[in-house]
């Protein structure tokens, strides 16, 4: 497989499950808004702190709220991260290898681009989020099935695999941190039916709610970071999306399970290996924040390696050539 076709299979991937993820993140935060009335900014300013670009929303918006917020995260062609942006690079990228995908899997990403860049849909967006934000999930999960159920699980399915695992396994972990740091204003809040109200929004934004009340039938901060963060069965917690990216590599690779051919494969079983070891106490005692700031910075690095031993030119010994990431 061509190293620039693997690429745009890999951000296809990438920029769905990104969309899916914002739109999660905004419409667990409007019905939070029904069940806790509280300051506005206090209510909206977390959902810009999830992405990491406050700066970016601060130069084009005066004032945190709702409007501004969605328009922002959803309808913004100038933010690279916003929904819009995502699968409209999710579709450009999807253009340039319609011989490898399946014709399903093209007619769903147009679809999904027609929705968003309909007249209506900044109306329903205000008027009806729920509804709106609803369909975002479906046609982001409708292409993850198509993908499962058509394309062959070659190399290219691999990697389409493996980009969307990294880009969820990075999400949720700015949303607990982000939960655990910024969205509590009052340290006294912690353990009152407020906190626990926070910590189910949070699940639900992993849609990992009821799951997690059929193993543990009560809010407990330190039985939400065990499911998110090492649960190996629940397809959304960062255990289970490293071990699943860890396997694909190695099927793209060819290498033997428990080794490494290239440096993608050895970041990768590093950064598994301290998950797979890791222990809620030790993590709580260390520092939350500090843990998943780390995890952050060790996910990005298997980024760049991936990109690196797959994606890059290789010039020349002769010449040298700029690296550009997306």
């Amino acid at each position: 497989m061509l190293s620039r076709v693997a690429e745009s299979i890999f951000w296809v991937s990438r920029y769905i499950e990104r969309a899916e993820n914002i739109a999660r993140f905004i419409d667990v935060n409007v019905r939070l808004t029904l069940d806790v009335p509280m300051d506005i900014k206090l209510q909206w300013e977390p959902m810009i702190n999830i992405t990491g670009d406050r700066e970016i929303f601060s130069q084009q918006y005066e004032v945190v709220d709702q409007d501004n917020v969605i328009e922002f995260l959803v309808f913004n062609r100038n933010y690279a991260n916003s929904i819009i942006t995502c699968v409209n690079n999710a579709r450009e990228n999807s253009r340039s290898v319609r011989a490898i995908i399946p014709t399903e899997m093209w007619q769903c990403l147009n679809e999904f681009h027609l929705f968003l860049v309909a007249p209506i849909a900044v109306g329903e967006a205000i008027s009806s989020p729920s509804s709106f934000f609803s369909k975002i999930k479906n046609y982001s999960q409708l292409f993850v099935g198509i993908a499962e159920t058509t394309m062959p699980h070659n190399e290219g399915w691999h990697f389409l695999r493996m980009g969307r695992l990294l880009e969820r396994a990075d999400k949720i972990s700015r949303l607990l941190d982000v939960k655990y740091f910024i969205i509590l204003p009052q340290v006294e809040y912690i353990g009152t039916a407020y906190d626990n109200i926070h910590w189910a929004a949070l699940l639900r934004s992993a849609s990992a709610l009821d799951m997690y009340r059929k193993r543990y039938h009560e809010i407990s901060p330190a039985n939400i970071l065990q499911f998110l963060l090492f649960n190996p069965d629940f397809p959304r917690s960062i255990k289970h999306c490293l071990r699943i990216c860890d396997t694909s590599l190695h099927e793209i690779s060819n290498t033997p399970v428990g080794n490494y051919s290239n440096e993608a494969e050895r970041r990768l079983g590093i950064l598994r290996s301290e998950v797979e070891y890791s222990d809620v106490s030790d993590i709580m005692r260390g520092g939350l924040h500090e843990y998943l700031d780390s995890f952050q910075e060790k996910l990005n690095n298997v980024g760049n390696a991936i990109y690196d031993s797959f994606f890059a030119a290789r010039p020349p010994a002769s010449l040298s050539i700029r690296k550009i990431y997306r």
